[in-house]
């Protein structure tokens, strides 16, 4: 029997690739078809690979949903925890962008 997600580095991967099963959960509750799932990330390897990922949560919910709540919630804190740029360092890459990227061209 094939296994189709595995536990590594602290997270929920699709077996086999860097894919996390968050990304495939998160497309399937919006509605993505298993199909538009693999064609959003083709480096899952077969839309058996997709199939298998949202059995393993659909046969797992409550833990892969307490996972989700658990990775959202230490997202939430890197994002509080995070040091704003210094303001002379966040107009340089401002003023970077506006060169590589001029408005109006």
């Amino acid at each position: 029997m094939a296994k189709y997600v595995e536990q590594r580095d602290g997270g929920h991967y699709v077996a086999g690739t860097r894919i996390s099963l968050d990304s495939v959960v998160y497309a399937f509750k919006r509605g993505a078809s298993p199909e538009s799932i693999y064609r959003s990330f083709p480096l899952i390897g077969s839309l058996e690979n997709v199939y298998g990922a949202i059995t393993f949560y659909l046969a797992h919910k409550d833990t892969v949903e307490a996972y989700l709540r658990d990775q959202e919630r230490v997202s939430q804190e890197l994002a509080t925890a995070q040091t704003p740029l210094p303001e002379s360092l966040s107009k340089k890459l401002r003023q970077a962008r506006e060169e590589a990227h001029p408005r109006g061209r």
